[in-house]
């Protein structure tokens, strides 16, 4: 007698060249994630040779009226962890029928700004640090707390090892893996102060690159906790009291940080981010004030701050940076829920192309 997963694990490339492509954008909401299958054949790894696609953005709170169609552009191909074989994920941004990106499109703009001479010539790396906590699904309290209760104090959860300490750990290998085997450059993960709270790093990668890398791992997060019937939370600050917040710190640099001397280029870029502090803050992330008070390893969010080997600042130099003379640097302000198309452009913009 077959089951469901006997059919989910039929290898179609020993039939036929035809494959399953996985179309993900983004929805109404900036931080909900859509997608749907259609059979395809030909082209497995050049975005522009895959055919458009549309859907109902009535339906995804991007559109309205009578015309509701958005069209979605392929720009980026992955491996398809869970149907394998020949399959991909297709990453897209949404246009309306004219060609015009829809208002949630934050790709399209951090595209223009990547695509600058000045920002080509400067290589931008990124290191996206994901925080989340995953959460009971009929609860939606964190998992491995009591139930309607709360664990023993933040202490010993962080890295930590152990039935008592670490909740969700096959959850967190089994999405590295899965990224992994996407063809996704993520560095890494770590259990968080918060028990329950997890996080993975993309990078160090290039420019929209770690933005497009960071939404498919998002994207295949929220299928593995599917599956395990959890639910993964990026609010920033999913517990109130004294329980860390999540974050999505981004680590940076250009290459003319990178090259010897480039300690001045990292004091010259951090007094930007300085200067547009409020402007930086207000694309953050949604309810990112609920993290940034000063405690917590946070900076207050209304004050600018920076230091060496320091957490409880806006902008961290790392230690080994400030004794090599070059290097990156940290920026701690965006929260869990940020969208990396707008974070790390507006980065590279401040830091590149502004003149102020």
């Amino acid at each position: 007698m077959s089951t469901v997963t006997d059919f989910m694990n039929l290898n179609l490339s020993t039939i036929h060249d035809k494959f399953i492509a996985e179309y993900i954008w983004i929805g109404g909401s900036g931080l909900d994630i859509r997608s749907k299958a259609r059979t395809l054949s030909g082209s497995l790894d050049d975005p522009q040779k895959l055919p458009k696609w549309n859907y109902d953005g009535s339906s995804t709170g991007q559109a309205h009226g009578h015309d509701t169609e958005v069209i979605l552009y392929p720009q980026a191909i992955f491996k398809d962890p869970f149907r394998r074989g020949n399959n991909i994920l297709v990453l897209c941004d949404a246009y309306n029928p004219t060609g015009d990106p829809i208002y949630t499109n934050k790709r399209f703009e951090a595209a223009k700004i990547f695509n600058h001479p000045d920002v080509v010539a400067e290589l931008p790396w990124y290191g996206l640090e994901q925080e989340y906590t995953l959460m009971e699904k009929d609860t939606k309290w964190p998992l491995g707390w009591p139930r309607g209760g709360f664990p023993k104090p933040q202490g010993p959860y962080y890295c930590g090892v152990g039935a008592e300490k670490v909740f969700g750990r096959d959850i967190v290998d089994a999405h590295y893996k899965a990224c992994l085997y996407a063809g996704i450059n993520i560095g890494g993960v770590n259990a968080e102060v918060m028990p329950g709270q997890w996080e993975f790093q993309i990078g160090p990668s290039v420019g929209i690159t770690a933005a497009d890398e960071l939404w498919v791992a998002r994207y295949i997060l929220e299928r593995v906790t599917e599956i395990a019937g959890v639910v993964v939370s990026f609010d920033p600050k999913p517990v109130p009291g004294d329980w860390n917040g999540a974050g999505g710190h981004t680590n940076y640099s250009t290459k003319s940080m990178r090259e010897d001397g480039g300690y001045e280029a990292i004091q010259k870029a951090i007094e930007k981010l300085g200067l547009r502090h409020e402007d930086h803050i207000a694309g953050y992330g949604e309810g990112n004030e609920r993290r940034l008070t000063g405690n917590h390893e946070t900076a207050d969010i209304n004050t600018f701050s920076w230091g060496v080997a320091k957490r409880g600042v806006s902008i961290r130099v790392g230690r080994d940076t400030a004794e090599e003379g070059k290097g990156y640097f940290e920026d701690r302000r965006p929260g869990s829920n940020m969208d990396p198309y707008v974070v790390t452009s507006m980065i590279a913009e401040t830091t590149i192309l502004w003149k102020p």
